[in-house]
């Protein structure tokens, strides 16, 4: 495939969680030729095939470009989304039970005790001390925490599309925007940090004007937990982030995941979101950020101690009279100008 007077690229794609090394290429190979090789390497079709960062003049590149066109890196990772045709025929056929539900188990906190285990706690104290975060932008005094997933809770990462803004969740930006008034803004996956981050990229969530996102955590950042029931499961602990962060904690963190599992370690803490699947027929009808962003809004004005909630319950959240006057009060008395000392 290669010519003996071009340089060779080495290439690779990311897809569905795994890397796929690809045949050398020359320069003046085409992408429709790079799709027959990444069909070959992982079954998915030329035509399903979304390559993210393949592009020419800041779009996709079409099938009939070269790829010195392109000016791709060396040893370039190419992030893919497509799915295999068996599993479009599955999603025709079948009725949508999500492909994470054999994972989850629909665990409840009360199956699993594992939250205050000395070996799991060791772990935590081990990620503490080792995990480096990148600060994108500092924390904010007086602001609770947001930790939010992203694969069905911001993201169907499964569906085929054109562009990412078809895959992303109804609201999103309006969602972000409304919860970073209150809340300190932290993205953690259980993928790899490039993937996160050319996610993130791609929705427009890194280069938005009207918030911040703090950091990105990814599987790194997570622990294996034994439960006797369903065996060993990876989970994200909050304690990671409140051991670096001690003005964070349980009375003023929420996090958002699609498999409850995930915050099994603060089961207190977790709100499990409604997937986000099949973009294409449930982009027009999904509603779950906007109605998302008055819990939010309404817990952080009114509630003090997130502990006292029961997120399971969140569309009936409604603060009594008293809790909301307090609250008023309050705000009130935290945007009233300070009386200068004589």
């Amino acid at each position: 495939m290669c010519d003996i007077n071009d340089n060779p690229l080495k290439l690779s794609v990311k897809w569905n969680g795994k890397e796929y090394e690809i045949p050398e290429f020359s320069p003046s190979d085409s992408v429709a030729m790079l799709k027959i090789a990444i069909e070959n390497a992982t079954g998915v079709r030329p035509e399903r095939q979304k390559l993210l960062n393949v592009k020419f003049q800041g779009k996709v590149a079409t099938d009939n470009f070269t790829l010195s066109e392109l000016n791709l890196k060396p040893n370039l990772k190419i992030m893919m989304m497509g799915s295999l045709e068996e599993a479009i025929e599955g999603a025709r056929t079948k009725p949508d039970v999500g492909d994470e539900v054999v994972n989850d188990l629909d665990i409840e906190e009360e199956e699993v005790d594992v939250e205050n285990q000395e070996i799991y706690l060791a772990k935590i104290n081990k990620r503490v001390k080792d995990y480096k975060i990148n600060i994108l932008n500092e924390s904010r005094p007086g602001k609770k925490l947001l930790v939010l997933d992203i694969d069905y809770t911001l993201f169907d990462h499964r569906s085929v599309a054109e562009t990412g803004y078809e895959l992303m969740r109804p609201f999103l930006h309006e969602f972000l925007t409304s919860a970073y008034e209150d809340y300190d803004i932290v993205i953690w996956s259980a993928t790899g940090m490039k993937w996160i981050e050319e996610k993130m990229r791609l929705l427009g969530v890194s280069t938005h004007q009207d918030y911040k996102i703090m950091f990105y955590l990814d599987y790194l950042a997570m622990i294996t937990v034994h439960t006797a029931k369903y065996g060993t499961i990876d989970v994200k602990p909050l304690g990671v982030i409140w051991g670096k962060y001690p003005q964070y904690s349980s009375k003023n963190t929420i996090m958002f995941d699609d498999i409850r599992r995930n915050f099994i370690m603060n089961p207190k803490s977790g709100l499990k979101i409604r997937p986000f699947r099949q973009a294409h027929l449930n982009r027009d009808r999904d509603r779950e950020l906007l109605h998302l962003s008055t819990y939010l809004r309404d817990i952080a004005q009114y509630c003090d101690d997130f502990d006292q909630l029961n997120h399971k319950k969140w569309e009936k959240y409604k603060p009594d009279k008293k809790t909301q006057q307090a609250g008023s009060k309050r705000k009130a008395e935290d945007s009233a100008p300070s009386t200068p000392k004589e």
